[in-house]
């Protein structure tokens, strides 16, 4: 049983920061990958960012490169992604998953968060 549990969304002017965290909590690590994805209301879900769990690669969307950075604490299990100068239009739901493809489709992903509320306001 792999479960994720995603903090640190909330309400925030362009141009603010914000850091993302996905705690994961398993018995066995199951995923060689994790990514993040969003959701806005009336559009399909997004791949914006993943990197391989044991370290080194990431991949990130090109409406986010440059300004959001995906990062992982391998002792502490848990995923983060840094967001810098945020946009109205990068206001959705943020998940974190988790599966053993290094993919941008979601359906790649077997474990999934309940995500956390990102909003940008003008």
């Amino acid at each position: 049983q792999v479960q994720l549990v995603e903090s640190g969304g909330g309400l925030v002017q362009a141009g603010d920061s914000l850091r993302l965290s996905c705690a994961v909590s398993a018995r066995t690590i199951s995923w060689s990958v994790m990514g993040w994805f969003r959701q806005a209301p009336g559009k399909e879900r997004e791949f914006v960012a993943s990197i391989f769990w044991s370290g080194g690669s990431t991949l990130y969307a090109d409406s986010v490169k440059g300004r959001f950075t995906i990062s992982r604490d391998y002792a502490k299990t848990t995923l983060y992604l840094q967001m810098n100068n945020l946009k109205p239009e990068d206001t959705a739901g943020y998940y974190c998953a988790a599966g053993w493809r290094y993919s941008r489709a979601p359906n790649e992903y077997d474990h999934w968060g309940q995500g956390t509320q990102v909003t940008v306001s003008t």
